[in-house]
């Protein structure tokens, strides 16, 4: 932050410092991505013309009184894209290789031999065609799986993804694959989009991963499709509570991995954060167009292929 509090003015402000802090203040970095802070404070906001939030989804700040307004929206697209792509990737191979399994037999020093399955030759639906997604696609690709993608419009010849179906038919496609990567940005459209429905029209014995949104899910339908048997595992790097309340009973399920909202955290991520609002800035200060403008009816940075 050095160059910018050479240029301006900034304070620092927690979520309860927020109000004073807003006054005045032409600019706003929401350094803390998951903060629910900005609306209460937003009446405080009387010169502000620009938000800068420090993740690729927007959803923490995207409630009406901003996207009303005539204040620009930026986000960090790009920083996530390849070290959420690699944990998918690894997600993938840990599930076909049983890795759990071997360190579950390992801490009871057990020794049993078992087949593992191959990843060359498995589909994958990836639902979320932004640059994460795209980045998902290709690796998946490289380990031989066939990968389609389901966005907001349907399309062919796609560069990553080849196919393109419509999220809005989801049940009608996800029966086809053998894992359903959900990395959507999470908007009024795709709230909830994973539900009892669409967990019932996967492929039997298909896994689900999401490292989007938590709330692109319902928990509850989803420890039902696993329970039953009819999703063989699933990975999840995100939840609709978080921290992930102790009493969930996906803590204890053999066939559910878990992490903790983690799959973009690699060495330097904060760093790589503050870069993009600091090459922001520089563009704010000179008049220049900003970089990942979001568009504010959509609820993310319109994609330009």
């Amino acid at each position: 932050m050095e160059p910018i509090e050479r240029a301006a003015t900034v304070r620092y402000a927690a979520a309860d410092d927020l109000p004073d802090a807003l006054r005045g203040a032409d600019a706003l970095f929401v350094y803390d991505f998951l903060s629910r802070a900005l609306p209460s404070a937003w009446p405080a906001a009387d010169t502000l013309g620009w938000v800068h939030i420090a993740s690729a989804g927007v959803d923490p700040v995207m409630f009406p009184e901003l996207r009303d307004s005539d204040v620009v929206l930026t986000n960090s697209r790009g920083v996530f894209d390849a070290a959420i792509a690699e944990y998918v990737l690894g997600l993938v191979i840990a599930f076909a290789k049983d890795f759990a399994g071997s360190l579950r037999l390992q801490q009871q020093r057990t020794w049993r031999h078992r087949e593992t399955e191959r990843v060359a030759g498995t589909s994958a639906l990836v639902v979320g065609t932004g640059p994460i997604g795209r980045a998902v696609a290709r690796l998946l690709r490289a380990v031989g799986m066939s990968v389609a993608g389901a966005g907001r419009r349907a399309r062919r010849d796609d560069p990553d993804f080849g196919t393109v179906v419509s999220s809005a038919e989801l049940t009608d496609h996800v029966a086809d694959v053998d894992v359903v990567v959900a990395v959507a940005p999470l908007t009024e459209q795709t709230k909830g989009m994973f539900d009892a429905r669409a967990f019932a029209a996967m492929k039997p014995g298909s896994r689900f991963i999401n490292v989007g949104r938590g709330e692109l899910m319902v928990t509850d339908d989803l420890v039902s499709a696993l329970r039953s048997g009819h999703l063989s595992a699933a990975a999840l790097d995100v939840f609709e509570q978080e921290p992930l309340p102790p009493e969930s009973p996906l803590w204890t399920m053999e066939n559910v991995l878990i992490s903790a909202h983690m799959s973009g955290d690699v060495v330097g991520w904060r760093d790589a954060l503050v870069e993009v609002f600091a090459d922001n800035f520089a563009r704010w200060c000179e008049g220049r167009p900003l970089r990942n403008v979001v568009d504010k009816r959509l609820g993310y940075v319109p994609s330009m292929s």
